[in-house]
């Protein structure tokens, strides 16, 4: 009976448990409703995940209570400041740090390798005696895990505006194919032991690391979303095949479970766009100064005044709310919530819109509603939503703008064309909350502005909300 209960077995429970948490809490991310939830689950999880670790490391506990203690401090306060806006590139960060620790876990394991006289073995490591397969995933996990680190940093510094810049030149996949390449040949000679030394090992990382930044600088900001949810996965992986180094079933559950999950986000968010993965990577049109291709417009934009919006949408007996990231950077979910409860009492029917690449990231949109408490149920999907819009009074648009461009379904020379949207142009009057004249994100000029039945509503969201709020109530 004793020995059922040794450390070891103690030790596996707890990860199998771990594990088990982690996909139930995942499981519960799927539902708006039941996220929070699913968030705790996973975390409780990750604590049983690190308690269990103590058991066997008890030599390092106190250089485990240092980083753990600066980590989660750091963590919490960056949590509690970050804006909602900036939600994607905290996402890279934080991802990227999950690569960065699987490249570390296999950096140390080929050490060993390389100096075998002055490295103790521990039970579960590459020069522990694994098996040549083994050995190839820790190296592998390695170089999928330093590319994942090195690109999502610069996924971060893009979307955080520290690097404005997309670096282009002639013969440049060329180039980074060679790379890649010598990164991956490197990778088989330690993998199949053929080379040995540090030299090699520090080679293979700066190579895999370099390659990760080549890779990425090329991509405009645009598509940062997509990359960052490839990194993801590439995150997911690399810690899965670092946990059969360290014969840990948890992190193999878990990194299969983040990779399984970041491959169907990247597809889903690419689907999208109507684009392959290929497209994102390799093509300009992430880059906004790329963008602009396609059909001139015609006709001229035509502005409104708020109390005549609000008037229009007084007497509407539907409107549609298409949120954007024009809505996030003015924080108006609140306001705009305001705006619809008004409606509501008003007795008109309001459904809010959402495309899946609104805003910076998948879900953006939705976490801002329900922040601001909108009900589930009145918030739809592009599949859902799109059938309503040819009987809606009013599509209201707030701070979105490819994800409306027409332009989609009728222009072959558009960069978006064959990109699904949502049928706003098809609403009976359509307003328009935009800061300016300018283009979206990806430097395409959206026909739906200058459409018969649009009007534009120039402003902030959170001011022109405030004045549409204002005309309802002076009524």
């Amino acid at each position: 009976m004793e020995a059922l209960f040794t450390t070891g077995n103690l030790v596996q429970a707890a990860y199998f448990a771990a594990a088990a948490l982690f996909i139930f809490g995942l499981k519960r991310m799927a539902s708006p409703a039941t996220a929070r939830g699913g968030i705790v689950w996973a975390g409780a999880g990750m604590l049983v995940a690190t308690l269990a670790t103590f058991l066997i490391a008890r030599d390092n506990a106190l250089l485990m209570f240092v980083a753990l203690g600066l980590s989660s401090a750091l963590a919490w306060w960056s949590g509690r400041r970050v804006a909602m806006t900036d939600m994607p590139q905290m996402v890279a960060l934080y991802n990227g740090m999950g690569g960065g620790a699987a490249a570390c876990i296999a950096a140390i394991e080929l050490l060993a390798i390389a100096n075998p006289s002055s490295i103790e073995w521990a039970e579960g490591t590459l020069g522990g005696g694994h098996s040549r397969v083994v050995l190839l995933l820790g190296v592998v996990g390695g170089l999928i895990g330093a590319i994942s680190f090195s690109g999502s940093l610069i996924a971060f510094a893009k979307l955080q505006g520290l690097i404005d810049k997309t670096f282009r030149f002639s013969g440049q996949h060329l180039v980074n194919g060679a790379l890649f390449l010598s990164t991956l040949a490197i990778a088989l000679a330690l993998g199949f032991e053929q080379v040995h030394s540090t030299a090699w090992v520090v080679a293979f990382f700066a190579l895999a690391l370099a390659f990760g930044v080549a890779m990425t600088v090329p991509i405009g900001g645009a598509d940062m979303p997509v990359v960052i949810s490839l990194y993801n996965a590439f995150t997911g992986l690399a810690v899965a095949f670092e946990g059969f180094v360290q014969q840990n079933p948890a992190m193999i559950i878990a990194g299969t479970v983040v990779g399984a999950a970041g491959t169907l986000l990247t597809q889903l968010m690419a689907k999208a766009m109507n684009r392959s993965i290929a497209n994102v990577l390799f093509s300009n049109f992430g880059d906004a100064a790329a963008g602009g291709a396609g059909e001139g417009v015609t006709g001229s934009m035509k502005p409104i005044e708020g109390a005549d919006a609000a008037v229009m949408m007084a007497y509407a007996e539907k409107v549609v709310v298409v949120p954007g990231y024009g809505m996030a950077v003015a924080q108006a979910q609140h306001k705009v919530w305001e705006l619809c409860q008004k409606l509501i009492e008003r007795g008109v029917k309001v459904r809010f819109a959402i495309h899946p690449v609104a805003g910076r990231m998948p879900g953006h949109m939705n976490v801002l509603l329900a922040e601001a408490g909108v009900p589930y149920d009145l918030i739809m999907d592009l599949e859902e939503i799109n059938a309503e819009f040819p009987t809606c009074d009013v599509a209201l648009i707030i701070g979105a703008n490819d994800v409306v461009n027409p332009v989609a379904r009728t222009d072959k020379s558009s960069p978006i064309y064959g990109m699904p949207i949502l049928d706003a142009d098809k609403a009976k009057n359509v307003i328009v909350i935009k800061r300016g004249k300018g283009a979206g994100f990806s430097g395409i000029e959206n026909h739906l502005f200058f459409l018969d039945n649009t009007r534009m509503l120039y402003g902030d969201a959170q001011g022109a909300a405030n004045q549409l709020i204002q005309g309802l109530k002076a009524l």
